[in-house]
């Protein structure tokens, strides 16, 4: 089943402003994610504010029927994205959505906000 990353590209981080960006962090995250999930299988889309102000740059994972989980604390650099992307094919191929630990990216751990059921379905 596809997987969703859900990326949130007006998060910026706390020297954003110092830096001079003409794009927040999470537009760069974005683009660099949305490269690495390209003919992966794992779907992209973008939002505005995940209102994970203090742990940004913020994305989420997510899939019909299954447990969705909430980082944060990324760099909008190529490592981190390719990580997110590695744990989403990950949390594709798992039934339930929960990925074993040790086969976690090493890029992902330490990221994890909150984790949520699945929503029932509606019959």
């Amino acid at each position: 089943m596809t997987s969703w990353i859900t990326i949130c590209d007006t998060c910026k981080r706390d020297d954003w402003a110092d830096r001079g960006a003409t794009e927040t962090d999470g537009e760069v995250l974005a683009t660099l994610i949305e490269s690495a999930a390209a003919e992966t299988g794992v779907r992209t889309r973008r939002t505005s504010c995940l209102m994970g102000c203090t742990h940004g740059c913020n994305i989420a994972v997510q899939s019909k029927g299954k447990l969705a989980y909430t980082m944060g604390r990324f760099a909008p650099v190529a490592e981190d994205a390719q990580a997110i992307v590695d744990y989403a094919r990950l949390h594709a191929e798992s039934e339930t959505g929960q990925v074993p630990y040790r086969t976690w990216p090493q890029g992902v751990k330490g990221h994890f906000v909150t984790r949520h059921p699945p929503l029932p379905d509606d019959d």
